[in-house]
């Protein structure tokens, strides 16, 4: 199964497949905002802003494995929308490691390792998919999104 096969939902309840976006540079992002690291939607949308003309998505899927998300996936976005103005595709909560991950995470985590394996350690791992649905790069909770700018533009 790649990519475009995988069924996700938004915060508001429509279940699409990642074929939407074939074509289409993404950035997927498990976030969570009472996090430390919450900041980052910031650059997440300046990034958005930028280049969603030229087919890039940053894709937020709020995640409470690590106790630091609010309890509602509207809630999440609501919050993300009124602090950080966020106008990205938000997605319902979802469960990131383990036996019960979405199979986006699944497949996002068998294709990259991270540091300590292949389990995500924290929010804010981004992962970055090219226009053909390949998963290119892990990038860890504490890059800061504008700092690999350079690496989304090369595959836009």
């Amino acid at each position: 199964m790649g990519i475009y096969d995988i069924s996700v939902t938004t915060e508001n309840g429509e279940t699409y497949k990642l074929d939407r976006y074939k074509g289409k540079t993404m950035l997927i992002v498990n976030t969570a905002t009472k996090c430390g690291l919450a900041p980052q939607f910031d650059e997440l949308q300046k990034l958005f802003e930028k280049y969603q003309d030229q087919d890039f998505v940053v894709l937020g899927f709020p995640s409470n494995q690590f106790k630091q998300e609010v309890t509602t996936a509207g809630e999440a976005a609501e919050s993300c929308r009124m602090t950080y103005g966020v106008s990205f595709p938000m997605h319902k909560i979802v469960t990131i490691n383990g036996k019960d991950a979405h199979p986006l995470f699944k497949l996002l985590t068998e294709e990259t390792k991270g540091i300590l394996g292949s389990a995500i350690k924290w929010n804010f791992t981004k992962f970055l998919v090219d226009k053909n649905g390949d998963v290119i790069k892990r990038f860890g909770p504490t890059e800061e999104p504008l700092s690999f700018e350079n690496e989304i533009a090369a595959y836009l």
